[in-house]
């Protein structure tokens, strides 16, 4: 799951004569569990400059377990998910680690790193690490769940509400962005789809990749012989056509999907 240290508990009776008093064994029980120290980043975050990139979070959030002696610190990271949604790897792992009651507390540079999404973030501070006895840290924001009188955590709530709405009015000027390029014609990916390339003369414009472009005309063929997806990717498969990454990476272009391992796969 990442990387963890753990402090040695130095014990003064290693073989105690009588049953340990209660909060003693709630003590010994808890050095079991997990810190959870969580890491989100967004393509959006990133552009704000290295004070929210993973390695600063890292940084921030392992120097605080250490000053505060929190055991077992093991990191969670989404890399490049919106705040928007919890359906992301990292985090859900996290939160199969709490479910389990394996997890002690979780902490994060600030409550935005959680999530962009009021009534969820909420949820999960306020109700589901509640239930499950999870302690909750924010660092730069000071929120902290044991303390739920302070005023912080009055403005934790607030806060959750503005993360919301940078996110969406984020997204409204990225929109707003997009528009603009498309009507001046700009395409509007990064990559361009298989079957096309960039063009030398003019990195913004596409033009046909000749080679993937009879691939693609291919793909049309067999769909217009009435056969569905997975049998064309069989088909491709069989014949060992070079799946669109495995052809980008050979042709030295960075294709946004990882490499499967299998450069002769295809899926429907």
């Amino acid at each position: 799951m990442g990387n963890s240290e753990q402090h040695d508990i130095n014990e003064s009776n290693p073989v105690p004569t009588v049953a340990p008093l209660k909060e003693d064994a709630e003590m010994l029980r808890a050095t079991n569990k997990i810190t959870a120290l969580y890491c989100r980043l967004s393509q959006e975050d990133s552009q704000e400059g290295d004070s929210n990139s993973v390695v600063n979070q890292k940084n921030i959030l392992l120097n605080y377990a250490k000053q505060n002696r929190f055991l077992n610190p093991i990191f969670f990271i989404d890399d490049g998910y919106s705040g928007t949604s919890f359906g992301r790897p990292g985090f859900q792992r996290m939160l199969d680690e709490v479910e389990a009651g394996n997890v002690s507390c979780v902490i994060v540079k600030d409550l935005s790193r959680l999530g962009r999404n009021f009534a969820m973030t909420g949820m999960y501070t306020n109700i589901t690490f509640a239930k499950h006895n999870v302690r909750f840290i924010a660092i730069n924001d000071n929120y902290d769940t044991i303390n739920p009188n302070s005023t912080d955590s009055d403005f934790g709530q607030l806060k959750n509400w503005f993360n919301e709405f940078y996110a969406r009015d984020t997204s409204r000027k990225i929109r707003a962005v997009n528009k603009a390029k498309g009507e001046r014609g700009e395409r509007l990916t990064t990559n361009a789809p298989y079957g096309y390339m960039k063009d030398p003369d003019d990195p913004k414009q596409w033009i046909v990749d000749e080679a993937a472009a009879q691939v693609v005309k291919r793909i049309f063929t067999l769909c217009m012989e009435g056969r569905g997806p997975s049998q064309i990717a069989d088909a491709l498969t069989n014949e060992k056509v070079l799946n669109p990454t495995a052809y980008h990476r050979r042709e030295g272009r960075n294709p946004p999907t990882r490499s499967t391992g299998t450069p002769h796969r295809w899926n429907a």
